[in-house]
């Protein structure tokens, strides 16, 4: 793992940029020999030698070079915040520093917060005064109800997260080089995709890369939205918006998916269709919680013909909890087609025939603007689309 010393890497890259330490050296008005050492500790935590020494200086090689293009993006994404708040404070901010306004941050307290990063209170406390001190005005409001971070608090957070993400991706690279796996991959996922296209990319991917830790972070589309845009979450799988959800991120599709209504075997509405809303409303229903678009578009089916919503609604998402309680009664689902697939294959539920027709939705990966994958991230996006062009159609 990398050295999170901002100094020491940003003097790596300044004899990157110079190919020699002596210059280097005058840049951050510290001796030749401390420049040296600087170097040789990276390098040992790189794995390896990250120049070529020539006669032409140094030179960066594949490990030098893999490291020295995180950094750029992660300084590029600190810099432009940290220099808006003082033109000094580039130079000055520690990672220990940002660390600790980002867990105050998230957190609202000092005790909270050195919790969260195993470390004492007093040090987290010096770690932001210190910060407070040197971008020259308060990151947090001291209130009754706890610390509220400041307007440029707010603004710095989410650019800190994301540089301090990209020297994670860093330490992926660098294990690359040398043929071990590093680090993790997060994936953000909606019902959808966690059971119909997820567990065929996960196969492929773990036939690749038996050992690389995956992680798959379930949640509702505002909150994995919101953990993708400050760097907790690599990629996002599920339902696409009509609209761009944020300006730093994009949506590729992958497949469609048909809204589908299901009963039980045996349902009174079971065979018979198509069915008209009126016919529907009049039972109980397991729907999509609020602001979803499976639930946007139930809400759609009623609103079309003037009629209220059915007053008997269970909010859920899940296939199995629907296709249990729907064997125990005369209540219909709002599913997914694809997720309501394997159900319908096996008989256990049936789909009803309605004269509304239903439309299709995309499904497909949401990332972050200008993120730059690692190889095994990479690889996992593959067999995401992969997989994806593997499904049946509708």
């Amino acid at each position: 793992m990398i050295s999170r010393n901002l100094r020491h890497l940003r003097v790596f890259l300044a004899v990157a940029e110079e190919a020699q330490i002596t210059a280097a050296a005058e840049r951050f008005n510290v001796s030749q020999p401390a420049v040296t050492q600087m170097l040789g500790k990276l390098e040992t935590q790189a794995g390896g030698a990250l120049f070529d020494r020539t006669s032409r200086g140094f030179i960066l090689n594949e490990r030098g070079t893999a490291l020295a293009a995180r950094l750029c993006r992660a300084f590029r994404q600190l810099d432009a915040a940290l220099g808006a708040i003082s033109p000094r404070l580039p130079a000055l901010a520690t990672s220990g520093q940002l660390q600790g306004m980002i867990a105050v941050h998230d957190t609202g307290s000092f005790t909270l917060a050195a919790k969260a990063l195993d470390l004492a209170q007093p040090t987290v406390h010096r770690a932001v005064s210190q910060l407070e001190e040197e971008a020259g005005e308060r990151l947090f409001e001291r209130t009754p109800q706890g610390l509220i971070p400041s307007r440029t608090c707010s603004a710095l957070v989410p650019r800190a997260r994301l540089a301090l993400s990209e020297l994670d991706q860093a330490d992926m690279d660098l294990g690359e080089i040398d043929g071990r796996e590093t680090g993790r991959i997060a994936i953000g996922t909606l019902p959808l995709s966690r059971s119909v296209l997820l567990p065929r990319a996960l196969a492929a991917f773990r036939q690749a890369r038996p050992n690389m830790r995956v992680s798959v972070i379930d949640g509702t589309y505002e909150m994995l939205l919101a953990a993708l845009r400050r760097g907790d979450v690599d990629l996002m799988l599920g339902a696409l918006r009509s609209t761009q959800p944020a300006p730093d991120v994009v949506q590729e599709p992958l497949f469609h998916d048909r809204f589908a209504i299901v009963a039980r075997p045996g349902h009174p509405l079971a065979g018979r269709g198509p069915l008209h809303p009126s016919e529907l409303a009049r039972f109980p229903w397991v729907v999509p919680g609020p602001g979803t678009q499976l639930r946007h578009q139930f809400e759609a089916i009623f609103a079309a013909h003037d009629l209220p919503l059915p007053a008997s609604l269970i909010e859920a998402g899940f296939i199995l909890l629907i296709r249990e309680y729907l064997d125990l009664s005369d209540a219909l689902a709002f599913t997914s087609g694809r997720q309501a697939a394997p159900e319908l294959s096996r008989r256990n539920l049936v789909q009803l025939r309605v004269t509304e027709n239903l439309p299709l939705r995309q499904i497909g990966l949401t990332m972050r603007v200008g993120w730059l994958a690692s190889r095994p991230q990479q690889l996992m996006l593959d067999c995401l689309r992969a997989a994806a062009k593997g499904l049946p159609d509708l």
